[in-house]
Protein backbone atom coordinates (compact mmCIF):
# COMPACT_ATOMS: atom_id res chain seq x y z
CA UNK A 1 0.00 0.00 0.00
CA UNK A 2 1.24 3.55 -0.95
CA UNK A 3 2.37 6.41 1.35
CA UNK A 4 0.57 9.24 0.97
CA UNK A 5 2.55 13.17 1.39
CA UNK A 6 1.18 16.61 1.13
CA UNK A 7 3.54 18.80 0.74
CA UNK A 8 2.48 22.99 1.39
CA UNK A 9 -1.10 21.77 0.65
CA UNK A 10 -3.64 24.98 0.66
CA UNK A 11 -7.20 25.43 -0.15
CA UNK A 12 -8.52 28.40 0.34
CA UNK A 13 -12.58 30.48 -0.64
CA UNK A 14 -11.59 34.07 -0.95
CA UNK A 15 -10.06 34.97 2.03
CA UNK A 16 -11.12 32.03 4.48
CA UNK A 17 -8.23 29.55 4.72
CA UNK A 18 -9.89 25.84 4.92
CA UNK A 19 -6.14 24.53 4.92
CA UNK A 20 -3.30 26.15 5.30
CA UNK A 21 0.41 24.79 4.63
CA UNK A 22 -0.23 21.49 5.49
CA UNK A 23 2.25 19.29 5.20
CA UNK A 24 1.61 15.56 6.21
CA UNK A 25 3.24 12.28 5.34
CA UNK A 26 0.65 9.29 6.01
CA UNK A 27 2.78 6.19 6.14
CA UNK A 28 1.89 2.85 4.25
CA UNK A 29 -0.65 0.83 6.27
CA UNK A 30 -1.24 3.43 8.61
CA UNK A 31 -4.40 4.38 10.30
CA UNK A 32 -4.38 8.23 10.59
CA UNK A 33 -7.54 9.95 11.87
CA UNK A 34 -8.04 13.74 10.84
CA UNK A 35 -9.64 15.52 14.67
CA UNK A 36 -10.87 18.60 14.72
CA UNK A 37 -14.19 20.56 15.68
CA UNK A 38 -16.26 21.49 12.89
CA UNK A 39 -15.18 23.56 10.05
CA UNK A 40 -11.70 23.20 10.82
CA UNK A 41 -10.36 22.05 7.53
CA UNK A 42 -10.41 18.08 8.23
CA UNK A 43 -12.85 17.20 5.79
CA UNK A 44 -11.80 19.30 3.28
CA UNK A 45 -7.90 17.62 3.70
CA UNK A 46 -9.41 14.21 2.99
CA UNK A 47 -11.36 15.56 -0.27
CA UNK A 48 -8.10 16.98 -1.63
CA UNK A 49 -6.60 13.99 -1.05
CA UNK A 50 -9.27 12.03 -2.65
CA UNK A 51 -9.62 14.40 -5.30
CA UNK A 52 -12.85 15.22 -4.80
CA UNK A 53 -11.48 19.01 -3.94
CA UNK A 54 -8.91 21.10 -6.10
CA UNK A 55 -6.26 22.45 -4.04
CA UNK A 56 -5.61 26.19 -4.32
CA UNK A 57 -1.62 25.22 -3.98
CA UNK A 58 0.78 22.65 -2.99
CA UNK A 59 1.57 19.29 -4.12
CA UNK A 60 -0.16 15.71 -2.90
CA UNK A 61 1.54 12.45 -3.82
CA UNK A 62 -0.09 8.87 -3.05
CA UNK A 63 3.23 6.21 -3.69
CA UNK A 64 5.27 7.15 -6.17
CA UNK A 65 2.50 8.78 -8.26
CA UNK A 66 1.85 12.63 -8.15
CA UNK A 67 -1.88 13.17 -8.31
CA UNK A 68 -1.85 17.08 -7.73
CA UNK A 69 0.89 19.69 -8.20
CA UNK A 70 -0.60 23.05 -8.58
CA UNK A 71 3.03 24.00 -10.66
CA UNK A 72 2.89 21.38 -13.09
CA UNK A 73 -0.82 21.49 -13.68
CA UNK A 74 -0.80 17.63 -12.55
CA UNK A 75 -4.79 16.94 -11.05
CA UNK A 76 -5.50 13.39 -11.35
CA UNK A 77 -9.14 12.48 -11.40
CA UNK A 78 -10.46 10.89 -8.49
CA UNK A 79 -11.04 7.54 -10.49
CA UNK A 80 -7.79 7.43 -11.35
CA UNK A 81 -6.12 7.35 -7.76
CA UNK A 82 -7.14 4.13 -6.46
CA UNK A 83 -9.23 5.03 -3.28
CA UNK A 84 -12.39 4.38 -2.05
CA UNK A 85 -14.42 6.70 -0.26
CA UNK A 86 -16.77 6.36 2.67
CA UNK A 87 -19.64 8.79 3.14
CA UNK A 88 -21.01 9.60 6.48
CA UNK A 89 -24.44 8.94 4.55
CA UNK A 90 -24.59 5.07 3.53
CA UNK A 91 -25.81 6.07 0.00
CA UNK A 92 -27.15 2.28 -0.34
CA UNK A 93 -28.90 1.78 -3.72
CA UNK A 94 -32.49 0.92 -2.15
CA UNK A 95 -33.32 -0.84 -5.16
CA UNK A 96 -30.62 -2.88 -5.74
CA UNK A 97 -30.17 -5.85 -3.29
CA UNK A 98 -27.05 -6.15 -0.88
CA UNK A 99 -25.03 -7.97 -3.51
CA UNK A 100 -25.74 -5.89 -6.22
CA UNK A 101 -24.87 -2.79 -4.02
CA UNK A 102 -21.57 -4.38 -3.53
CA UNK A 103 -21.04 -5.45 -7.19
CA UNK A 104 -22.11 -2.31 -8.36
CA UNK A 105 -18.94 -0.76 -8.68
CA UNK A 106 -17.19 -4.00 -10.16
CA UNK A 107 -19.62 -4.15 -13.19
CA UNK A 108 -18.41 -0.50 -14.45
CA UNK A 109 -14.42 -1.32 -14.74
CA UNK A 110 -12.86 -1.37 -17.50
CA UNK A 111 -9.13 -1.39 -17.32
CA UNK A 112 -5.81 -2.86 -17.97
CA UNK A 113 -6.19 -6.50 -16.30
CA UNK A 114 -4.00 -9.36 -16.15
CA UNK A 115 -5.47 -12.14 -18.01
CA UNK A 116 -6.57 -15.14 -15.66
CA UNK A 117 -8.05 -18.74 -16.65
CA UNK A 118 -11.12 -18.62 -14.15
CA UNK A 119 -12.02 -22.28 -14.68
CA UNK A 120 -8.30 -23.39 -14.00
CA UNK A 121 -8.69 -21.06 -10.76
CA UNK A 122 -12.25 -22.57 -9.48
CA UNK A 123 -11.11 -26.24 -10.57
CA UNK A 124 -7.72 -25.85 -8.59
CA UNK A 125 -10.40 -24.28 -5.55
CA UNK A 126 -12.31 -27.32 -5.51
CA UNK A 127 -9.90 -29.71 -5.67
CA UNK A 128 -8.45 -28.14 -2.10
CA UNK A 129 -12.10 -28.79 -0.85
CA UNK A 130 -12.15 -32.52 -2.20
CA UNK A 131 -9.18 -33.35 -0.49
CA UNK A 132 -11.40 -33.53 2.79
CA UNK A 133 -14.46 -34.88 1.78
CA UNK A 134 -15.74 -35.67 5.50
CA UNK A 135 -15.24 -31.42 5.88
CA UNK A 136 -17.35 -30.73 3.12
CA UNK A 137 -20.01 -32.98 4.37
CA UNK A 138 -20.21 -32.06 8.00
CA UNK A 139 -20.40 -27.78 6.58
CA UNK A 140 -23.13 -29.14 4.58
CA UNK A 141 -24.81 -30.91 7.38
CA UNK A 142 -24.60 -27.74 9.51
CA UNK A 143 -27.56 -26.54 7.26
CA UNK A 144 -30.01 -28.83 8.44
CA UNK A 145 -32.86 -27.71 10.16
CA UNK A 146 -34.76 -29.28 12.98
CA UNK A 147 -37.21 -31.05 10.28
CA UNK A 148 -33.99 -32.33 8.41
CA UNK A 149 -34.39 -30.53 5.45
CA UNK A 150 -31.62 -28.91 4.09
CA UNK A 151 -31.38 -24.79 3.55
CA UNK A 152 -29.13 -24.89 0.36
CA UNK A 153 -28.59 -21.27 -0.03
CA UNK A 154 -27.50 -21.18 3.52
CA UNK A 155 -25.46 -24.32 2.59
CA UNK A 156 -23.31 -22.34 -0.58
CA UNK A 157 -22.75 -19.53 1.94
CA UNK A 158 -20.98 -21.99 4.28
CA UNK A 159 -19.10 -23.35 1.26
CA UNK A 160 -18.46 -20.07 -0.06
CA UNK A 161 -16.87 -18.43 3.30
CA UNK A 162 -15.23 -22.38 4.34
CA UNK A 163 -13.01 -22.42 0.74
CA UNK A 164 -13.13 -18.86 -0.39
CA UNK A 165 -14.64 -19.87 -3.46
CA UNK A 166 -17.37 -18.56 -5.94
CA UNK A 167 -21.34 -19.23 -5.83
CA UNK A 168 -20.77 -20.89 -8.91
CA UNK A 169 -17.66 -23.17 -7.09
CA UNK A 170 -20.55 -23.40 -4.37
CA UNK A 171 -22.94 -24.98 -6.91
CA UNK A 172 -20.33 -27.15 -8.28
CA UNK A 173 -19.13 -28.45 -4.61
CA UNK A 174 -23.12 -29.03 -3.79
CA UNK A 175 -23.49 -30.65 -7.06
CA UNK A 176 -20.93 -33.60 -5.98
CA UNK A 177 -23.58 -34.56 -3.44
CA UNK A 178 -20.87 -35.55 -1.16
CA UNK A 179 -23.31 -35.18 1.55
CA UNK A 180 -25.97 -37.80 -0.05
CA UNK A 181 -23.00 -40.72 -0.78
CA UNK A 182 -22.54 -43.43 1.86
CA UNK A 183 -18.87 -43.15 0.64
CA UNK A 184 -18.22 -39.44 0.39
CA UNK A 185 -14.02 -40.10 -0.08
CA UNK A 186 -14.96 -42.01 -3.57
CA UNK A 187 -17.12 -39.58 -5.12
CA UNK A 188 -14.44 -36.82 -4.56
CA UNK A 189 -11.97 -38.87 -5.85
CA UNK A 190 -13.72 -39.47 -9.00
CA UNK A 191 -14.99 -35.76 -8.96
CA UNK A 192 -11.32 -34.79 -8.41
CA UNK A 193 -10.08 -37.08 -11.51
CA UNK A 194 -12.18 -34.86 -13.81
CA UNK A 195 -10.63 -31.71 -12.05
CA UNK A 196 -7.45 -32.68 -12.71
CA UNK A 197 -8.07 -33.39 -16.19
CA UNK A 198 -9.64 -29.69 -16.97
CA UNK A 199 -6.08 -28.20 -15.16
CA UNK A 200 -4.29 -30.33 -17.50
CA UNK A 201 -6.35 -28.88 -20.50
CA UNK A 202 -5.52 -25.77 -18.91
CA UNK A 203 -1.93 -26.06 -18.99
CA UNK A 204 -1.67 -27.20 -22.37
CA UNK A 205 -4.07 -24.34 -23.63
CA UNK A 206 -1.40 -21.82 -21.49
CA UNK A 207 1.69 -22.92 -23.27
CA UNK A 208 0.21 -23.52 -26.51
CA UNK A 209 0.19 -19.60 -26.26
CA UNK A 210 4.16 -19.29 -24.82
CA UNK A 211 2.71 -18.39 -21.49
CA UNK A 212 3.08 -20.01 -18.40
CA UNK A 213 1.01 -19.90 -14.55
CA UNK A 214 1.31 -18.27 -11.74
CA UNK A 215 -0.14 -19.58 -8.58
CA UNK A 216 -3.18 -17.99 -9.33
CA UNK A 217 -3.52 -19.42 -12.86
CA UNK A 218 -2.27 -15.87 -14.31
CA UNK A 219 -1.04 -15.83 -17.91
CA UNK A 220 2.44 -15.24 -17.58
CA UNK A 221 4.89 -14.48 -20.30
CA UNK A 222 8.67 -13.73 -19.66
CA UNK A 223 7.81 -13.88 -15.74
CA UNK A 224 5.18 -10.82 -16.61
CA UNK A 225 1.52 -10.58 -16.36
CA UNK A 226 -0.51 -10.46 -19.90
CA UNK A 227 -2.67 -7.85 -19.59
CA UNK A 228 -4.93 -6.49 -21.52
CA UNK A 229 -7.88 -3.98 -21.04
CA UNK A 230 -11.04 -5.65 -20.13
CA UNK A 231 -14.00 -5.96 -17.91
CA UNK A 232 -14.11 -7.80 -14.79
CA UNK A 233 -15.38 -11.61 -15.30
CA UNK A 234 -18.68 -12.61 -13.54
CA UNK A 235 -16.98 -14.97 -11.66
CA UNK A 236 -14.31 -12.47 -10.73
CA UNK A 237 -16.71 -10.05 -9.55
CA UNK A 238 -18.57 -12.71 -7.69
CA UNK A 239 -15.02 -13.73 -5.81
CA UNK A 240 -14.42 -10.19 -4.77
CA UNK A 241 -18.50 -9.41 -3.27
CA UNK A 242 -17.68 -13.02 -1.45
CA UNK A 243 -14.28 -11.64 -0.26
CA UNK A 244 -15.48 -8.47 1.20
CA UNK A 245 -18.61 -9.99 2.51
CA UNK A 246 -16.26 -12.44 4.57
CA UNK A 247 -14.52 -9.59 6.11
CA UNK A 248 -17.18 -7.99 7.52
CA UNK A 249 -19.08 -11.25 7.89
CA UNK A 250 -22.49 -10.03 5.82
CA UNK A 251 -22.70 -13.13 4.02
CA UNK A 252 -25.93 -14.45 4.48
CA UNK A 253 -27.59 -10.68 3.76
CA UNK A 254 -26.92 -10.81 0.30
CA UNK A 255 -30.47 -11.12 -1.12
CA UNK A 256 -32.11 -8.67 1.00
CA UNK A 257 -32.49 -5.54 0.45
CA UNK A 258 -30.95 -1.98 2.57
CA UNK A 259 -34.61 -1.72 4.20
CA UNK A 260 -34.45 -4.78 5.36
CA UNK A 261 -31.30 -4.23 7.30
CA UNK A 262 -30.28 -2.79 10.25
CA UNK A 263 -27.81 0.34 10.77
CA UNK A 264 -24.88 -1.34 11.36
CA UNK A 265 -25.51 -3.89 8.64
CA UNK A 266 -25.86 -1.05 6.77
CA UNK A 267 -22.50 0.22 7.68
CA UNK A 268 -21.32 -3.27 6.89
CA UNK A 269 -22.79 -2.83 3.47
CA UNK A 270 -21.40 0.61 2.56
CA UNK A 271 -18.02 -0.72 3.95
CA UNK A 272 -17.97 -3.75 1.53
CA UNK A 273 -18.93 -2.08 -1.69
CA UNK A 274 -15.84 0.12 -0.75
CA UNK A 275 -13.13 -2.17 -0.17
CA UNK A 276 -14.57 -4.67 -3.34
CA UNK A 277 -12.15 -2.87 -5.98
CA UNK A 278 -9.34 -3.11 -3.62
CA UNK A 279 -8.62 0.38 -3.15
CA UNK A 280 -4.89 1.53 -2.10
CA UNK A 281 -6.22 3.92 -0.05
CA UNK A 282 -9.31 4.32 2.70
CA UNK A 283 -11.34 7.43 3.15
CA UNK A 284 -13.61 7.56 5.96
CA UNK A 285 -15.58 11.02 6.65
CA UNK A 286 -17.58 10.34 10.09
CA UNK A 287 -18.94 7.09 9.22
CA UNK A 288 -19.87 6.10 12.54
CA UNK A 289 -22.16 9.51 13.24
CA UNK A 290 -25.23 7.87 12.56
CA UNK A 291 -24.87 5.01 14.62
CA UNK A 292 -25.92 4.73 18.48
CA UNK A 293 -23.76 3.96 20.78
CA UNK A 294 -23.59 1.19 21.32
CA UNK A 295 -23.16 0.29 17.55
CA UNK A 296 -20.43 2.84 17.35
CA UNK A 297 -18.32 0.89 19.81
CA UNK A 298 -18.68 -2.09 18.23
CA UNK A 299 -18.04 -1.04 14.89
CA UNK A 300 -14.50 0.83 15.85
CA UNK A 301 -13.81 -2.34 17.14
CA UNK A 302 -14.72 -4.12 13.38
CA UNK A 303 -12.66 -1.19 11.64
CA UNK A 304 -9.48 -2.19 13.84
CA UNK A 305 -10.03 -5.76 12.48
CA UNK A 306 -10.89 -4.77 8.88
CA UNK A 307 -7.65 -2.19 9.16
CA UNK A 308 -5.51 -5.26 10.05
CA UNK A 309 -7.17 -7.78 7.76
CA UNK A 310 -7.01 -5.66 4.31
CA UNK A 311 -3.66 -4.23 5.26
CA UNK A 312 -4.91 -0.24 3.58
CA UNK A 313 -4.17 2.25 4.78
CA UNK A 314 -6.94 4.12 6.40
CA UNK A 315 -7.43 8.05 6.32
CA UNK A 316 -10.32 8.74 8.83
CA UNK A 317 -12.38 11.90 9.95
CA UNK A 318 -13.76 12.70 13.04
CA UNK A 319 -14.31 15.01 15.45
CA UNK A 320 -15.05 12.92 18.24
CA UNK A 321 -11.88 12.14 19.94
CA UNK A 322 -12.60 9.08 21.66
CA UNK A 323 -12.60 7.62 17.88
CA UNK A 324 -9.15 9.10 17.04
CA UNK A 325 -7.59 7.82 20.35
CA UNK A 326 -9.00 4.16 20.00
CA UNK A 327 -8.77 3.44 16.35
CA UNK A 328 -5.97 5.83 15.07
CA UNK A 329 -1.95 4.73 14.67
CA UNK A 330 -1.79 8.54 14.32
CA UNK A 331 -3.82 11.53 15.15
CA UNK A 332 -3.82 14.38 13.19
CA UNK A 333 -5.03 17.08 15.16
CA UNK A 334 -5.86 20.67 12.72
CA UNK A 335 -7.68 23.45 14.35
CA UNK A 336 -8.77 26.57 12.01
CA UNK A 337 -6.96 24.84 8.99
CA UNK A 338 -3.47 24.76 10.85
CA UNK A 339 -1.53 21.45 11.64
CA UNK A 340 -1.83 21.27 15.31
CA UNK A 341 -0.24 18.08 16.22
CA UNK A 342 1.01 14.71 14.25
CA UNK A 343 1.23 12.36 16.72
CA UNK A 344 0.67 8.56 18.26
CA UNK A 345 -2.81 8.94 20.12
CA UNK A 346 -1.16 8.61 23.27
CA UNK A 347 1.41 11.12 23.01
CA UNK A 348 -1.22 13.36 21.61
CA UNK A 349 -2.90 12.71 25.07
CA UNK A 350 -0.16 12.91 27.41
CA UNK A 351 2.39 15.52 25.69
CA UNK A 352 -0.09 18.07 23.72
CA UNK A 353 1.46 20.72 21.84
CA UNK A 354 -0.32 23.60 22.99
CA UNK A 355 -3.02 24.47 25.22
CA UNK A 356 -5.84 23.78 22.75
CA UNK A 357 -4.40 20.65 21.35
CA UNK A 358 -4.49 19.51 25.50
CA UNK A 359 -8.09 21.19 25.97
CA UNK A 360 -9.82 18.96 22.59
CA UNK A 361 -8.14 15.64 23.66
CA UNK A 362 -9.55 13.86 26.61
CA UNK A 363 -12.77 13.11 28.70
CA UNK A 364 -12.98 14.07 31.26
CA UNK A 365 -11.67 17.55 29.91
CA UNK A 366 -7.79 18.56 31.13
CA UNK A 367 -7.53 21.11 34.31
CA UNK A 368 -5.91 23.94 33.99
CA UNK A 369 -4.70 25.86 36.40
CA UNK A 370 -3.33 29.70 35.79
CA UNK A 371 -0.80 31.76 38.01
CA UNK A 372 1.94 33.55 37.80
CA UNK A 373 5.47 31.96 37.93
CA UNK A 374 9.13 32.11 38.74
CA UNK A 375 11.84 29.82 38.37
CA UNK A 376 13.98 28.96 41.94
CA UNK A 377 16.51 26.28 40.84
CA UNK A 378 15.62 23.53 39.02
CA UNK A 379 11.68 24.27 39.93
CA UNK A 380 9.13 26.69 39.05
CA UNK A 381 7.27 27.77 41.79
CA UNK A 382 3.35 29.30 40.73
CA UNK A 383 0.96 31.46 42.74
CA UNK A 384 -2.73 30.79 41.58
CA UNK A 385 -6.24 30.03 42.92
CA UNK A 386 -6.36 32.91 44.49
CA UNK A 387 -3.12 32.31 46.68
CA UNK A 388 -2.01 28.80 46.72
CA UNK A 389 1.83 28.15 46.53
CA UNK A 390 2.28 25.13 43.77
CA UNK A 391 5.74 23.70 43.13
CA UNK A 392 6.34 22.89 39.74
CA UNK A 393 9.64 19.89 39.41
CA UNK A 394 10.05 19.61 35.61
CA UNK A 395 11.15 15.74 34.48
CA UNK A 396 14.05 17.69 32.25
CA UNK A 397 15.94 20.27 33.20
CA UNK A 398 14.60 23.38 32.44
CA UNK A 399 15.19 27.49 32.34
CA UNK A 400 12.60 29.56 31.21
CA UNK A 401 14.51 32.40 29.80
CA UNK A 402 16.13 30.41 27.59
CA UNK A 403 12.92 28.66 26.42
CA UNK A 404 11.20 32.08 26.16
CA UNK A 405 13.94 33.30 23.77
CA UNK A 406 14.22 29.92 21.59
CA UNK A 407 10.36 30.54 21.48
CA UNK A 408 10.58 34.37 20.17
CA UNK A 409 12.70 33.38 17.64
CA UNK A 410 10.89 30.80 16.45
CA UNK A 411 7.97 32.77 15.98
CA UNK A 412 9.84 36.15 14.33
CA UNK A 413 11.39 33.45 12.05
CA UNK A 414 7.35 31.90 11.33
CA UNK A 415 6.38 35.81 10.58
CA UNK A 416 9.32 36.67 8.50
CA UNK A 417 8.11 33.42 6.34
CA UNK A 418 4.32 34.76 6.24
CA UNK A 419 5.62 38.38 5.77
CA UNK A 420 7.75 36.42 2.22
CA UNK A 421 4.76 34.53 1.60
CA UNK A 422 2.61 37.32 1.61
CA UNK A 423 4.86 39.28 -0.55
CA UNK A 424 4.27 36.54 -3.31
CA UNK A 425 2.39 37.87 -6.28
CA UNK A 426 -1.54 36.34 -5.85
CA UNK A 427 -0.97 35.63 -2.62
CA UNK A 428 -4.32 36.54 -0.70
CA UNK A 429 -4.17 37.66 3.27
CA UNK A 430 -6.08 34.73 5.57
CA UNK A 431 -9.22 36.56 6.87
CA UNK A 432 -9.87 33.84 9.52
CA UNK A 433 -6.67 35.04 11.75
CA UNK A 434 -4.88 32.38 13.83
CA UNK A 435 -4.93 33.58 17.34
CA UNK A 436 -3.78 31.54 20.70
CA UNK A 437 -6.37 29.60 22.24
CA UNK A 438 -7.31 30.81 25.41
CA UNK A 439 -8.17 27.85 28.21
CA UNK A 440 -11.37 27.91 30.35
CA UNK A 441 -10.48 27.57 33.95
CA UNK A 442 -13.88 26.14 35.52
CA UNK A 443 -14.93 28.29 38.29
CA UNK A 444 -18.51 28.00 40.27
CA UNK A 445 -19.20 31.88 39.30
CA UNK A 446 -17.76 32.39 35.81
CA UNK A 447 -16.14 35.49 35.42
CA UNK A 448 -15.52 37.93 32.71
CA UNK A 449 -12.13 37.18 31.15
CA UNK A 450 -8.93 38.49 31.56
CA UNK A 451 -8.17 41.15 28.28
CA UNK A 452 -4.77 41.75 29.85
CA UNK A 453 -1.69 41.02 27.61
CA UNK A 454 -0.09 37.53 29.35
CA UNK A 455 3.69 38.06 29.94
CA UNK A 456 6.43 35.35 30.16
CA UNK A 457 5.55 34.97 34.32
CA UNK A 458 1.97 33.65 33.17
CA UNK A 459 1.96 30.13 32.91
CA UNK A 460 -0.47 27.58 32.68
CA UNK A 461 -0.42 23.95 34.18
CA UNK A 462 -2.43 21.06 32.67
CA UNK A 463 -3.81 18.46 34.96
CA UNK A 464 -5.72 14.94 33.99
CA UNK A 465 -8.00 13.85 36.00
CA UNK A 466 -6.35 10.38 36.57
CA UNK A 467 -3.66 12.83 38.51
CA UNK A 468 -5.56 14.50 40.85
CA UNK A 469 -6.01 11.93 43.85
CA UNK A 470 -8.21 12.06 47.07
CA UNK A 471 -6.13 11.21 50.04
CA UNK A 472 -5.81 12.12 53.34
CA UNK A 473 -2.68 13.52 53.59
CA UNK A 474 -3.81 15.78 50.21
CA UNK A 475 -2.05 19.21 50.21
CA UNK A 476 -5.36 20.55 49.59
CA UNK A 477 -8.68 21.18 51.15
CA UNK A 478 -11.79 21.14 49.47
CA UNK A 479 -15.44 19.68 49.15
CA UNK A 480 -17.25 17.37 46.45
CA UNK A 481 -19.24 19.88 44.00
CA UNK A 482 -20.99 16.92 42.21
CA UNK A 483 -20.03 13.34 42.22
CA UNK A 484 -20.84 10.96 38.68
CA UNK A 485 -20.86 6.89 39.66
CA UNK A 486 -20.28 4.99 36.52
CA UNK A 487 -20.06 2.11 37.96
CA UNK A 488 -16.30 1.34 36.77
CA UNK A 489 -15.38 5.06 37.74
CA UNK A 490 -16.73 7.77 39.42
CA UNK A 491 -16.08 11.39 38.01
CA UNK A 492 -16.22 14.06 40.86
CA UNK A 493 -15.87 18.02 40.77
CA UNK A 494 -13.69 19.47 43.54
CA UNK A 495 -14.50 22.71 45.05
CA UNK A 496 -11.02 25.17 46.28
CA UNK A 497 -12.40 27.96 46.77
CA UNK A 498 -14.02 29.68 43.69
CA UNK A 499 -12.39 26.87 41.42
CA UNK A 500 -13.01 23.82 40.23
CA UNK A 501 -11.28 20.54 39.55
CA UNK A 502 -12.18 17.84 38.08
CA UNK A 503 -11.11 13.83 38.89
CA UNK A 504 -11.28 10.43 38.69
CA UNK A 505 -11.56 7.84 41.14
CA UNK A 506 -11.67 4.05 39.90
CA UNK A 507 -14.57 1.94 41.31
CA UNK A 508 -17.93 1.98 42.59
CA UNK A 509 -17.88 4.88 45.25
CA UNK A 510 -20.41 6.99 46.58
CA UNK A 511 -19.58 10.77 47.35
CA UNK A 512 -22.08 12.98 49.05
CA UNK A 513 -21.90 16.56 47.79
CA UNK A 514 -20.48 18.87 50.04
CA UNK A 515 -18.07 16.24 51.63
CA UNK A 516 -14.56 18.16 52.91
CA UNK A 517 -11.74 16.03 51.33
CA UNK A 518 -8.30 16.72 51.04
CA UNK A 519 -6.64 15.74 47.76
CA UNK A 520 -3.22 16.02 46.10
CA UNK A 521 -1.74 15.45 42.87
CA UNK A 522 0.41 12.23 41.57
CA UNK A 523 2.57 10.87 39.11
CA UNK A 524 4.94 13.31 36.27
CA UNK A 525 2.55 13.78 33.58
CA UNK A 526 1.17 17.16 34.96
CA UNK A 527 2.15 19.30 31.79
CA UNK A 528 3.38 23.68 31.92
CA UNK A 529 2.14 25.44 29.07
CA UNK A 530 2.83 29.76 28.35
CA UNK A 531 -0.16 31.55 28.38
CA UNK A 532 1.61 34.08 26.76
CA UNK A 533 1.82 31.53 23.03
CA UNK A 534 0.13 28.76 23.93
CA UNK A 535 2.52 25.91 24.06
CA UNK A 536 4.10 22.98 26.16
CA UNK A 537 7.08 23.87 28.13
CA UNK A 538 7.93 20.82 30.20
CA UNK A 539 6.42 18.01 32.06
CA UNK A 540 6.82 17.17 35.64
CA UNK A 541 5.51 16.86 39.35
CA UNK A 542 3.34 19.21 40.86
CA UNK A 543 3.32 19.50 44.86
CA UNK A 544 1.44 21.82 47.11
CA UNK A 545 3.67 24.05 49.54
Amino acid sequence: MPKIELTHVTKRWDKFYAVDDLDLVIDDNAFVTLLGPSGCGKTTTLRMIAGLETPTSGRITIGDKVVYDSQQGINVPPNKRKVGFLFQNYALWPNMTVYQNISFGLTNVKEELPKIDMEARRAAALLRALQRPDDVVRTIQECVDKKGKLDVNKAHIRLIDRYEISLQGAKTLMGCKLHESMEPATVAQAKAAELEKVLQTARERCQAEGCTFSEDYTYLRDGKPVTSVRKLSQEEIDLSVRRVARIVKIGMFMDRYPAELSGGQQQRVAIARTLAPEPSVLFMDEPLSNLDAKLRLEMRSELQRLHLETGSTFVYVTHDQMEAMTLATKICLIDNGVLQQYDAPLDVYNKPNNLFVADFVGNPAINFIEGKARQEGDKVVLSAMDGLRLTFRPNAPLDLKEWFAKADADDAARREAEAKRASQKGSVEKGNKDTVFRCRIAKVNEDEEDESEPTEEDLVLGVRPEFLELREDGGLEGEIYSAMPTGMETTVKVRIGDYLLTGVVFGGVLYPLGQKVRLGFRGDGIVLFSRKNGRLIAQGRLDVE
